[in-house]
């Protein structure tokens, strides 16, 4: 009666409900555990554990990254985060262009890439895997000549979703160089110091099928904004928080159709008329972020009265006003 009583044990649990605990255990202790038996050693070989890996809290090396592709990645990885030891006194390599070429030829369901700390300046586009369709940089260092496809567009991704964080050398040029593909969707720009005005006016017209995008903390002002209203007009959502906005670019966001949702967090030099006359023009638009805006009360309240179907939020800064959630 005792052991019809006692609880369960792991070993117990059928394989799909082990495999369900498994999958929350970081990839070096997923490994780990497959020395415990025969039957664990199997698990975690099993396609599902592998499909979404984030390698980004883990110090490996190249070696690691190798034996992890040989034995696990294969024919599963979807998706992968990566980071290296960029700004780190001790610096390991964890990528090179001959694993990143292996990884687009054993793995050719990986679709989404997010690369932090590292130095790709030696990487030449070309090896980055044909089916990518989102890629994220954050705080990397990368080549001045860049995201360029040549003569066989097939062998090279066709990048749908592009996020750039902290990237010093990220250009008008590299932004050209990808916006031209005609593939973009989503656009996010933080701390990008080198794309400019010029750059959204050149870039604007190969963007007319951008539903999303993010200048956080950019060198564009006003005169990006008319370029915006005038070619993306599939725009969805717009967030354009710490930057240096005036009424006259806001102004020029006026009708776009499409528009459901504007983030003006930290945009401190925009006037509450401004505000309320562009997005009563939004036909669309059901969110509306004003947080970091210095403005009373009763402001706030006669914004949200005046666009009674449209969520305004007015959140109190936090203490870090440069995190970015």
């Amino acid at each position: 009666m005792m052991a019809a009583l006692s609880p369960p044990t792991l070993s117990s649990l059928p394989d799909s409900l082990l495999l369900q605990i498994l999958v929350w255990l970081p990839p070096r202790d997923r490994v780990g555990v497959a020395r415990v038996c025969k039957r664990w050693h199997r698990l975690v070989r099993d396609n599902f554990l592998w499909r979404h890996v984030d390698l980004s809290s883990c110090r490996i090396s190249s070696k690691i990254l190798w034996h992890l592709l040989r034995h696990y990645f294969q024919g599963n990885l979807r998706t992968l985060k990566l980071q290296g030891s960029l700004h780190s006194f001790r610096k390991q390599e964890i990528l090179t262009s001959a694993l990143l070429q292996a990884l687009g030829k054993q793995c050719p369901k990986l679709h989404q890439l997010s690369l932090m700390e590292l130095d790709l300046r030696s990487f030449q586009y070309g090896c980055m895997p044909s089916s990518l369709t989102t890629l994220e940089l954050r705080s990397c260092e990368i080549p001045f000549v860049w995201f360029q496809v040549p003569e066989t567009p097939c062998t090279f991704p066709r990048i749908q979703q592009l996020s750039i964080w902290n990237v010093p050398a990220f250009s008008n040029q590299h932004l050209l160089n990808i916006a031209t593909q005609g593939t973009l969707k989503t656009l996010i720009l933080s701390e990008v110091y080198r794309v400019t005005d010029v750059g959204i006016e050149a870039v604007a017209p190969h963007l007319k099928d951008l539903q999303h995008l993010a200048l956080y903390h950019c060198s564009v002002g006003d005169s990006a904004m008319h370029f915006t209203r005038r070619h993306m007009k599939q725009l969805h959502h717009l967030d354009l928080r710490s930057n240096s906005l005036t009424d006259v670019g806001l102004l020029c966001l006026s009708g776009l159709p499409n528009l459901e949702s504007l983030c003006l967090r930290n945009c401190s030099q925009l006037s509450p008329e401004t505000i309320l006359i562009v997005c009563q023009s939004l036909p669309s638009l059901n969110h509306l972020d004003l947080s970091g805006i210095d403005f009373e009360d009763k402001i706030f309240q006669k914004i949200q009265l005046g666009l009674p179907s449209c969520t305004v939020a007015n959140t109190i800064p936090c203490a870090d006003s440069s995190a970015i959630s």
